[in-house]
């Protein structure tokens, strides 16, 4: 499948068909609800998704991931490298150690995507080694601007539009956001284990809850109703931004709706197991069951066919957003 991709998509130097095989292996290995819905698109799309997946991820991994212990400044000089192997890339140079450089440099000369878009991510991502809370959602979403919004807003050159571009990226950075605000809410114990709360700290304090009473059902594992009531405070401010996004569907070229609208409903599926679980998110990982992925899967899929044939007669019209029975069905 990789060999087909890369030469659907045009991709010969062997040195860059290597770097992109890397992005997909860790699109692969980390991102299962973003892989699945990648499988999706044309196969010539691919390896450019998987670029941008892996830079986010490899940039993550330097911040996250490096080994126990690593100081905050060696993860910040780690981060600066792979910030200047980047630019280097993104200038003509081709830096060998660096593979998913090469491919995110690729992709963005082949789709013209914006390189201010990368910096605003390593911004987001350097806050990261310090920054380990926000006061309020607009201190939030300054932070998300750069570790989400721009994720969308660097999808769109390769999805295609149907419109101006213009007037799809609100709904693509909205998206973005969107799929962050999940993971913010599905990994709270484990952003609380690196030191982190994502969620904001008005909206906590709100409903009594500070960082103490998180860490307390933490180690106790124990639930509080007082977190129960934030974290349900949380998922409709979730759902809204995601009520924002929608519009921007219809907005895409027809043969990409199918991989971004499973993306949106899986996601949207997070949201229905954290509730289902209680909202135990403290204690364990929501998940969206295998079957349920599978099932929202093949009907994308399904949807494919349909696209294409959507795709050769422009003037025909787009689809309607996602309608209350297929975001249930994630």
């Amino acid at each position: 499948m990789t060999r087909r991709e890369l030469d659907a998509a045009g991709v010969t130097d062997p040195v860059l068909r290597a770097a992109y095989t890397r992005c997909r292996r860790l699109n692969a290995r980390h991102g299962r609800t973003y892989f699945l819905a990648t499988r999706l698109l044309p196969v010539d799309r691919r390896p450019a998704v998987h670029a941008l997946y892996g830079f986010a991820r490899r940039a993550d991994d330097i911040v996250d991931d490096m080994a126990a212990g690593t100081a905050p400044a060696e993860r910040a000089a780690a981060l600066t490298r792979f910030e200047e192997r980047l630019r280097h890339a993104l200038s003509g140079g081709r830096p060998l150690e660096e593979p998913v450089a090469l491919a995110l440099a690729d992709t963005a000369a082949r789709h013209a995507i914006d390189p201010e878009h990368f910096t605003d991510f390593l911004v987001s991502m350097r806050d990261d080694l310090t920054v380990t809370d926000y006061a309020t959602y607009d201190d939030l979403r300054a932070y998300m601007h750069g570790s989400a919004a721009v994720i969308g807003l660097q999808m769109l050159p390769v999805l295609g539009t149907v419109t101006t571009r213009a007037e799809a990226a609100p709904h693509a950075a909205a998206l973005g956001v969107a799929f962050q605000l999940t993971n913010f809410l599905r990994d709270v114990g484990e952003d609380l284990d690196r030191g982190r709360v994502y969620l904001p700290a008005d909206l906590l304090a709100a409903h009594g809850v500070d960082r103490s009473l998180l860490h307390w059902s933490r180690r106790t594992g124990r639930h509080d109703g007082r977190i129960t009531a934030a974290l349900r405070t949380a998922e409709d401010l979730t759902r809204a931004v995601y009520r924002d996004a929608a519009p921007g569907l219809a907005m895409l070229d027809p043969v990409a709706r199918p991989c971004v609208r499973t993306a949106y409903v899986l996601y949207r599926g997070i949201l229905d197991a954290v509730a289902d679980s209680g909202y135990a998110v403290l204690h364990r990982r929501a998940v969206v069951p295998r079957g349920r992925r599978a099932a929202v899967a093949a009907q994308g899929l399904a949807g494919v066919p349909a696209a294409r044939l959507r795709a050769r007669h422009v003037s025909a019209p787009p689809p309607p957003p996602v309608s209350r029975e297929a975001e249930e069905a994630g």
